[in-house]
Formats: structure tokens, C-alpha cells, sequence
């Protein structure tokens, strides 16, 4: 729970100081230290249920590979690991950045702290730009689709629709998160730079989206060997 209040607990009354100085904790809460290991506790678990979600695309993953070995390295052929490849640089830049803006908030470096956040959802749209532009679209009108959509004429394996279905279902939920990541980082940078909510004393919420963030770039680094390098 964020509060910005000057005129509660002990937080200074100059409506004029940033706000990560004149933020309290929630009245339920008996110090800010408690607060802040509860809120990080709780995303803990959050980001638990996140891991079962993809746990059980890489079982379904598992499964099929063995089954349909000659369909999955059919499919994992027609990618290209140079775009996997650069996205996966991407998303490291931007764990690096979101770290960094982290720190600076520790440290005070509000323009630092702005700065990275910037970098880390830049970093977010192009990852799903390259994946859309170069990826999802040329390989949708080739006929390289999901399930009974599948019509891709060069086909070998009567199950290459499986694989696809597996690729789509695995990289378009975790974009999906990349954009619900990139959603949070732009609230936090909108409340770093309107009222500097982020500093030595007060960063929770900054903290916890980044940890949604080095998730999100967790997961890919499995789905990429996983999806671009079988063969």
C-alpha cells in the first residue's frame, strides 16, 4: 500500500520533498521495514503461481517433443534464432537497466533511476516489435499457424501443426507478460518523475516490478534454446 501523506506519522510536512521522503506505511503496518518484507513476500508468491503457469507449457513442451520429435525439428527449423537471438540480448539489456534503476533509487539518482527505466521499456517494445514484425506476421501468411489453422504447403509431418501450436501458445502468453512488465515499469517511471516516489527509504514498488521483470526475462531465456536451437 502506498502512501503519500505529509501530514501523517512521521513523514516530513513539506508538501515540497519528494515523495519517496514523505511516504508512510499503511497503519496496519507496525514499521516500513515490515511492510516492505511483507509486500515482497506476497510478490514472491505471485510470482510462484507465474512459474506453474509456464511450468505447465514446458511439461505440454516435454510431452509433445517426445512423441512428435521429427514435427518439433521441423518447426524449430523454420525459425530464425538470429531474431530469438537478439531478443534475448534485449531482454538482458533491460534486467541490467531495471537493476540499475533499482540502485539509483537506493543511491537517490533520480535522473539515473529515470533514465534506466526509459532504456528498460524501450528495450520491452522492441522485443515485441521484433517478435511481431519479423516472427509472428511472415510466418502467419506463410501458413505456419496453430492447430486447425495450419496450411503451410511444405509440411513433412502430419503433427506440425502441434508444434506450432505449442510455439504460439508459449511465446504469445510470455509476450503478453512482457507488455503487462512494461505496463508497471511506465507506472513507475510516471510516479518517479511526477513525484519521486522512489528513494533511499521507500522503492517497494520498484523493486517488485522488477522482479516481475527479471521473470519475464527468465522464462525466455528456457523458451529460447528450447524453441530456436533443437536442432
Amino acid at each position: 500500500m502506498t502512501t503519500l501523506d505529509p501530514h501523517a506519522g512521521n513523514a516530513p510536512s513539506d508538501a515540497k520533498a519528494p515523495g519517496w521522503q514523505r511516504y508512510v506505511p499503511g497503519h496496519h503496518w507496525r514499521t516500513a521495514d515490515d511492510e516492505f518484507d511483507a509486500c515482497k513476500q506476497g510478490f514472491w508468491l505471485f510470482l510462484a503461481t507465474e512459474v506453474l503457469l509456464f511450468a505447465g507449457l514446458f511439461v505440454a513442451y516435454a510431452i509433445f517433443r517426445m512423441k512428435y520429435p521429427t514435427a518439433f525439428a521441423n518447426g524449430s527449423h523454420l525459425l530464425d534464432w538470429r531474431w530469438g537471438g537478439l531478443n534475448t540480448i534485449v531482454l538482458l539489456i533491460s534486467s541490467f537497466t531495471v537493476a540499475m534503476s533499482i540502485r539509483c533509487a537506493q543511491l537517490n539518482q533520480q535522473i539515473w533511476l529515470r533514465i534506466n527505466l526509459i532504456i528498460t521499456i524501450i528495450c520491452a517494445f522492441c522485443f515485441f516489435g521484433i517478435k511481431f514484425t519479423f516472427e509472428y506476421i511472415p510466418k502467419w501468411h506463410d501458413g505456419k499457424r496453430l492447430g486447425r489453422f495450419f496450411d503451410y504447403p511444405f509440411a513433412t509431418d502430419p503433427h506440425e501443426p502441434i508444434w506450432w501450436s505449442v510455439y504460439y501458445c508459449a511465446t504469445g502468453i510470455h509476450a503478453l507478460h512482457v507488455l503487462i512488465g512494461a505496463g508497471l515499469l511506465g507506472w513507475c517511471l510516471f510516479r518517479a518523475w511526477r513525484f519521486k516516489a522512489y528513494g533511499p527509504t521507500h522503492y517497494t514498488m520498484l523493486e517488485n516490478a522488477g522482479l516481475y521483470w527479471h521473470l519475464v526475462d527468465l522464462i525466455w531465456i528456457f523458451l529460447f534454446p528450447l524453441l530456436y536451437l533443437i536442432h
